[in-house]
């Protein structure tokens, strides 16, 4: 497949054929990943900037360990260590940015809307690594990576609920999109304090309670409580939240057969999710970092060798 995109700033923007070519893009640098030398020349030449006006971990480390191994040059920008914080616009950091010619931007930002605001004016490649409650593609391709080794790639039928803080949840919004555009169906579970309005536009079924939401799914995904984004008033305490809506092992034994956990990170254990159960057999968590990397591995490539619609793209090593 020839790659057409630009950018990368919401998973609305890819069919469901191109969301299964970077799946499939991803699982070939997977098994590079787990070679005793995982580092290729494919970007070799290549910079990319991680622009994370916003904390990370998980997202900010596998971009970087991504790049490096596809041979790119990687450079590191917080807003603490940016001129944002002497009260330089956006704009203006985007623009000192793009005259150093990278090839590509990886922007994390408070801000919905932020990594759309930089691809409307920068010539490079831009690439959401999650802006405000808006979008978190990236991270809703590698879930749908890590669900998909699971179910040998056929979402059909498949039943996926979504538990917790849905209303500030970006990952939320994403996987919505990006599961239901491969064929699965969406239950959405939360306190109601902590549900967006106009769900009755969303393709998912709601529910409030999650003994019924968790009967008969084939993946349970608890989100983070994202208290930082929160008004105050809109939970009783973490400690009602964890009894009434914290996942269990029996809500797990309502689910289906082979039914599986998934978290986005970071946990918050005994809150969101009983840690036993994230350190179970049904737990993926670690599974979807270890994909992480190979997904941005491959958005990378995707992103960073795109050509004119007549050019080719260059192939992956072998």
């Amino acid at each position: 497949m020839q790659w057409k995109h630009k950018d990368l700033l919401d998973i609305s923007q890819l069919s469901a054929e191109e969301v299964r070519h970077v799946l499939a893009t991803a699982a070939y640098f997977r098994e590079i990943n787990s070679r005793p030398v995982k580092k290729v020349p494919t970007l070799k030449g290549r910079s990319v900037v991680l622009f994370f006006a916003e904390a990370s971990t998980r997202t900010k480390t596998s971009f970087d360990m991504a790049g490096k191994r596809l041979s790119a040059d990687t450079f590191a920008l917080a807003k603490s260590g940016s001129s944002l914080t002497k009260g330089e616009t956006l704009k203006d950091t985007a623009l000192t940015l793009q005259a150093m010619n990278p090839d590509g931007i990886v922007i994390r930002h408070a801000s919905s809307g932020a990594a759309q605001f930089l691809a409307e004016r920068l010539e490079c490649s831009v690439i959401n690594a999650g802006d405000g409650r808006h979008a978190h593609p990236t991270q809703a391709l590698l879930d749908a990576l890590t669900l998909s080794r699971r179910w040998n790639g056929d979402f059909a039928g498949k039943t996926v609920l979504i538990l917790g803080d849905i209303s500030h949840s970006r990952v939320a919004r994403s996987n919505v999109l990006l599961l239901t555009k491969l064929g699965a169906n969406v239950r959405l579970c939360g306190p109601r304090t902590l549900l967006p309005p106009r769900l009755d536009t969303w393709p998912v079924t709601v529910f409030s309670d999650v003994a019924k939401a968790a009967q008969g799914v084939d993946a349970v995904m608890c989100l983070r409580l994202q208290l930082e984004r929160q008004q105050a008033g809109l939970l009783p305490g973490l400690r009602e939240y964890a009894r009434t809506f914290g996942l269990s092992p029996r809500h797990m034994a309502l689910a289906a057969p082979g039914a599986c956990v998934l978290h986005p990170g970071p946990i918050n254990r005994g809150v969101e999710i009983d840690s036993p159960l994230a350190d179970s057999a049904e737990s993926l968590i670690l599974e979807q970092v270890e994909n992480g990397v190979a997904v941005r591995m491959a958005l990378l490539y995707l992103y960073l060798t795109r050509k004119s619609p007549d050019a080719a793209q260059p192939g992956i090593p072998a």
